[in-house]
């Protein structure tokens, strides 16, 4: 899932993956197919030679043994009838005359591989050309194979030396390189058996060929007889069981036309066997080989198709590189440039290169950048006036209880004829009102916001004059800078009605001013009023960093108006790293703490645009 949603989120994954579908999947598909034709193909080629093979020398093995039959004719020879028939010894003359015949017959078919011929009667008499005339010590049918040939007259036996390595005959000595052609002979009238004719024959024909033909580098022929008897081994394999139950293999391969694939237990590689039936002797040529060496060629052939797969595969993806290169790489730096610009950076723009849509695509987003931003500091700047509009309109509110009740105390000197301390408030009130409005001006300087203070001040202790006191302490390196006019007195009219106000006994306000570090004006409100709980100082804390000021109750100002006032103009006009701090305990007072610049650069002039 991880792979998958890589690639249909990339472009350039999408593209590669595209040129692998496209280029490879025919390549493997045509891969496969070829593989699995030239596979087939070459294993059925290599079966069909190894089987052709077996299939000559089983050819070779009948041409020889139905060329050597034809001294089988030797039966009806009237000499032969004769010897066989009688049982007197004289018959020397006919012996010579059947080793005469005997030798015609060589000399006519030229059996070179004939090594002798036998006949014996059913009484232990026989000629050989080794032996001439020669008389058995036993009763020749007390052996196996004539045996058998006298209940089957006409069947031919074909007796190899691995088969039986004593002399068929009389038994007594071993035999060795021969293999043995056994037939009865019959009378030619009654056809009654009256002996039996053993041609021996070099069986180096057969041996010659499971000792040098081999097939591959580890296959190789042997012969079975007719019950599964492995009769011809290679000379390396010689006395070993190549094949357990040759009989059920014998059989198996009967059964699936000549060839099968046998896998051996104990994890053995499988091999393929195949066999060729000799008809003239009944026995079969069997083939053996490793699988894997019959399959060399097909293995060599899915070795260059897997190499050409991968081959294609490397060359669609460096296509694809060298493509994606020209093609998504302007795309991608479009999308790196658009996530910049998401983030707030409008000065990540593109530069194009050539003439087309891509290059028109990041023209188009230079434009957009550029409109973005001048609609964004339009904005800014809109929301900085309204800001600013909204500000002044709080700070040129004026209290209107506190006006009532400076004109009623103004009303009740006058009545009492405290003429001095009538021209005191009216010039206090006068001077307020006065720099209040500093003709539409934002800065004044320090000293003219301390003439404001003191003003404003002079009539609050003049209301309360016996529970009222206060203390102005302000560095005069400070004096002479700006400041956003009403930044003090609406902190000082909050520590007034919200602090001393509801304070038994005299209430004092200090007011503070220094330079720090040469860098920050800080201002310092402390008064000795009712303080705050922790809760309702974490609520004004919280009120005077909201966008929007407290509500209005009662007939004075919610504690945190006045605050919120002053703090969202300082952060406006200075930044966020400025404002005001708010510390009370309850029952021993609280502290206002106010951070500005020093600016020495603000104009003193500076009109508010929205006025």
């Amino acid at each position: 899932m991880r792979l998958f949603r890589q690639i249909s989120s990339s472009l350039r994954a999408k593209l590669l993956a595209m040129f692998v579908i496209l280029t490879c999947l025919p390549l493997i598909i045509v891969g496969l197919v070829s593989y699995s034709k030239s596979f087939n193909t070459v294993l059925q080629n290599s079966k069909a030679s190894k089987l052709i093979v077996a299939q000559q020398l089983a050819r070779d093995m009948d041409v020889l043994f139905e060329d050597t039959g034809k001294l089988l004719e030797l039966e009806k020879n009237p000499h032969v009838l004769k010897f066989l028939f009688s049982q007197n010894s004289d018959t020397y003359e006919e012996a010579k005359d059947i080793l005469r015949t005997m030798d015609s017959y060589r000399q006519t078919y030229q059996y070179e591989n004939v090594l002798n011929i036998t006949m014996i009667n059913l009484y232990g008499r026989g000629i050989s050309e080794r032996k001439g005339v020669f008389q058995l010590n036993r009763n020749p049918l007390r052996n196996a194979h004539l045996a058998y040939l006298i209940q089957n007259p006409n069947a031919v036996l074909n007796i190899p030396s691995a088969a039986s390595t004593m002399d068929p005959l009389d038994g007594s000595r071993y035999r060795n390189d021969v293999i043995s052609i056994m037939a009865t002979v019959k009378q030619q009238i009654t056809h009654e058996v009256i002996g039996f004719m053993v041609i021996d024959l070099d069986d180096n024909i057969v041996k010659q060929f499971v000792d040098h033909v081999t097939i591959g580098e580890s296959g190789f022929f042997f012969v079975v007889d007719e019950m599964g008897q492995q009769i011809f081994l290679p000379s390396h394999l010689h006395g070993q069981e190549i094949v357990p139950k040759s009989i059920d293999l014998l059989r198996e391969l009967n059964q699936s036309d000549n060839e099968l694939i046998l896998t051996t237990g104990g994890g053995g590689k499988p091999k393929f066997m195949f066999a060729a039936a000799s008809e003239q002797t009944g026995w079969s040529i069997v083939g053996s080989v490793p699988l894997q060496e019959i399959v060399h060629d097909a293995n060599s052939i899915r070795q260059l198709i897997i190499i050409s797969v991968v081959l294609s595969i490397g060359f669609a993806i460096t296509l694809h590189f060298f493509i994606t290169a020209r093609l998504t790489r302007p795309l991608h730096v479009l999308k790196n440039k658009m996530q910049h610009a998401a983030s707030g950076f409008f000065e990540a723009k593109v530069t194009p290169s050539g003439n087309d849509e891509i290059a028109d695509l990041g023209k188009s987003f230079n434009t957009m950048l550029d409109k973005i931003r001048t609609l964004l500091q339009r904005s800014i700047e809109e929301q900085q006036q309204i800001k600013k509009a909204e500000l002044r309109a709080l700070q040129a509110q004026i209290n209107p209880h506190f006006l009532y009740n400076t004109l009623e105390s103004i009303i009740w000197m006058a009545e009492a004829n405290k003429k001095d301390q009538v021209i005191q408030l009216v010039m206090s009130l006068s001077k307020l009102f006065r720099i209040s409005l500093s003709k539409g001006r934002d800065w004044i300087t320090i000293e003219k916001e301390l003439e404001h203070l003191q003003s404003y001040l002079t009539i609050q202790q003049m209301r309360y004059r016996d529970i009222l006191h206060y203390e102005i302490s302000v560095e005069e390196q400070c004096r002479s800078f700006p400041i956003l006019k009403m930044t003090l007195q609406p902190i000082v009219e909050n520590a007034i009605y919200h602090g001393i106000k509801h304070k038994r006994g005299k209430g004092s306000i200090m007011i503070r001013g220094y330079m720090e570090k040469n860098q920050d004006i800080v201002w310092v409100v402390a008064d000795n009023g009712v303080g705050m709980s922790e809760s309702r100082l974490e609520q004004v804390r919280s009120a005077i960093n909201e966008s929007h000021p407290p509500e209005e109750t009662g007939n004075e100002v919610s504690g945190g108006f006045g605050l919120h006032n002053v703090h969202q103009r300082i952060r406006l006009y200075y930044g966020d790293t400025y404002g005001v701090q708010v510390d009370s305990k309850p029952q021993e007072g609280t502290t206002i703490t106010i951070r500005i610049p020093k600016k020495n650069e603000v104009r003193l002039n500076e009109k508010s645009n929205a006025r």
